[in-house]
């Protein structure tokens, strides 16, 4: 196929960057690479104009008229999935449509259009971190991964929420081009080739910002640019002037994770980000990220990711 074909899918109350941020990719990859350039086209149920959540407009085809030749379907999210996966013309023509793709995608909640198309039946699947139980308890033949920001079980892909469809684009040219050609498409668009760990570490990171307990928020500001201090409970709990208890108690109301949990989850973002983004040596990192020793890095690493660092850095290191 000379010019691979991309159909993304739209609906009313789409989410705008389910559909422009793979767009973009895909834009910036036949802009800048020595590539046959990727054709993208917009579809949705009947054609015409959609309206978006952020009130932007986006121009479609109708869904029906598409007929033969996709390289990839990207399915977008949206805000009214009840009344989405409710369109019977567009369930139908979802599943039309994957019958004729090489690869089938979704972004965000578009994974609850894939669900009621049958298409991830007994795969393993994610979705944006705060449906992921939703879609297990609507399709429990499903393997939720919660955590995940993109999966892909065999030519079906779908990603978490919203900005992780970039990182599925950013996987998909990787896929089709190598991962020098991603990591030229990552620079131009000025964002990561691939985010470290998963969706729960943003949850982790966020909460400094939602905590409404200011000694809580003052502590996760200042664990992550102290990560070779003393982070055990007592230690930040003589921070936050509160016992031991008491302060377990409020950071897993505060933060919704013990200590422990986010202290560990902090460690191992800055781990993953000095393994891609530097070539530091393993004591290096372990010591600089709070693990003290290779060894204890690995486990981690083992722990929390199923990988060690060696492969970690191999394969999302610098290009």
């Amino acid at each position: 196929m000379s010019e691979p074909r991309i159909v993304i899918v739209g609906f009313p109350s789409a989410q705008i960057l389910d559909i422009t941020g793979p767009l973009e990719v895909f834009s910036t990859a036949s802009r800048f690479l020595p590539i046959p350039r990727y054709a993208t086209q917009l579809v949705s149920t009947d054609g015409g104009p959609v309206l978006s959540t952020s009130g932007l407009e986006f121009a479609t085809e109708p869904i029906d008229q598409v007929v033969a030749g996709i390289d990839t379907l990207v399915v977008s999210g949206g805000r009214d999935m009840d009344e989405a996966t409710a369109d019977t013309k567009l369930i139908c023509n979802i599943q039309r449509l994957a019958g004729l793709s090489r690869r089938v995608t979704s972004v965000c909640s578009g994974a609850f259009l894939l669900a009621a198309a049958g298409l991830l039946d007994g795969r393993r699947a994610t979705t944006h971190w705060a449906e992921c139980a939703d879609l297990e308890r609507d399709y429990p033949t499903i393997s939720v991964e919660p955590d995940a920001i993109y999966v892909q079980d065999g030519n079906v892909w779908t990603s978490a929420g919203v900005t992780a469809g970039i990182d599925l684009a950013l996987a998909l040219v990787a896929d089709d081009h190598g991962r020098r050609a991603a990591a030229t498409v990552a620079q131009r668009l000025v964002v990561y080739l691939r985010r470290s760990g998963g969706q729960g570490q943003f949850s982790a990171v966020l909460a400094a910002q939602t905590a409404n307990d200011e000694p809580i928020r003052d502590l996760l500001t200042w664990i992550p640019e102290n990560l070779t201090a003393d982070l055990s409970i007592p230690a930040m709990a003589a921070r936050t002037h509160l016992s031991d208890r008491q302060f377990s108690r409020l950071f897993k109301a505060e933060v919704g994770i013990t200590p422990a949990e986010h202290v560990e989850a902090v460690r191992m973002e800055a781990a993953c980000r000095l393994l891609e983004t530097t070539r530091l040596g393993m004591g290096e990192i372990a010591r600089a990220c709070g693990y003290g020793a290779p060894e204890t890095l690995n486990r981690a690493f083992r722990r929390r990711l199923n990988t060690t660092p060696g492969d970690h850095r191999h394969h999302f290191g610098p290009v």
